[in-house]
This record gives C-alpha cells, structure tokens and sequence, in this order.
C-alpha cells in the first residue's frame, strides 16, 4: 500500500477548507468522505489507497466548462454532470492545485447551500446581501406624515 503523502495532505487540505463553511458536516457515504451543508453534498472526496488515487466531485454551474478543459478533469458520472457536476483525479506523482480547488468548493458551497445559509457567508465579508437590500429597500419606500 502505497504511503501517498502529497495525496493525503491535499484532501486533508480541501476537507478542512470545506468544513469552515457555516453548517457544513462531514458524511461518509458508499465510504467516501461527502461534506454537507444541509444535508447537501458540496464536495465528495475518495482517497483509493491501493492504488494511489484522489478523487474529488464539486458542483461548478459558473465555471464547468472552463474546468473541464483541464486535463484532469472530467463530468461527473450518474447524471451529475448535467447539473454542474465535475470530477477530478489525482495520482500521488500529480500536483494538486489545492488553491483553485479551494475556489472551486467555494462555488460548489455556493450553488448547493440555501440562500439563508450563503447569506451568512456574505455577512461575514461585509457585503450587502439580498435580504439587507430587501429590508433596506422596505424602510426606504415606508409613507411618511
């Protein structure tokens, strides 16, 4: 079996990353490693040990067509892809570029966590969200005597 440090640290990586979401938990379905936000997988990782693979799954609705292009990338079988879905595998010889998988997460959190809940990443940044602008907007249109 081989050690495959370069592959653990990565999806130790990704994994941490993934959990700093707000009410995200880690599964483990079918014996991968799913983080969920709501019961809504965002990213789906396999370590295959025996024989030296990383696998991850995140939903890309913005930028699939761009990270398909990547030669390690590919859709998501199952009929995921069709709704944003893109697979990638790692070999331990592989570089894994955690930074832009990082992004990818981010959209992939984005797309399946409920609005409620990508809100407080939002307020968390100092934007402005949706629900501010609609409560902003409310106090603005009030009549006044």
């Amino acid at each position: 079996m081989p050690a495959l440090p370069k592959l653990k640290k990565a999806v130790a990586a990704l994994n941490k990353h993934a959990l700093t979401f707000p009410e995200t938990r880690e599964d483990f379905p079918w014996g991968h490693s799913a983080i969920k936000v709501k019961g809504k997988i965002f990213l789906s990782t396999y370590l295959d040990e025996d024989n030296g693979v990383l696998s991850l799954s995140v939903k890309l609705p913005i930028s699939n067509i761009m990270a398909l292009t990547l030669p390690f990338a590919s859709p998501t079988r199952y009929g995921l892809a069709k709704s944003g879905w893109v697979t990638s595998r790692f070999s331990e010889k592989d570089d894994v570029p955690v930074e832009m998988i990082m992004e990818w997460i981010d959209e992939s959190f984005r797309a399946v966590a409920p609005k409620r809940v990508v809100s407080l990443l939002e307020a968390d940044d100092d934007a402005p969200t949706p629900a501010k602008s609609k409560r902003n907007k409310k106090k603005s249109t009030r009549r006044r005597s």
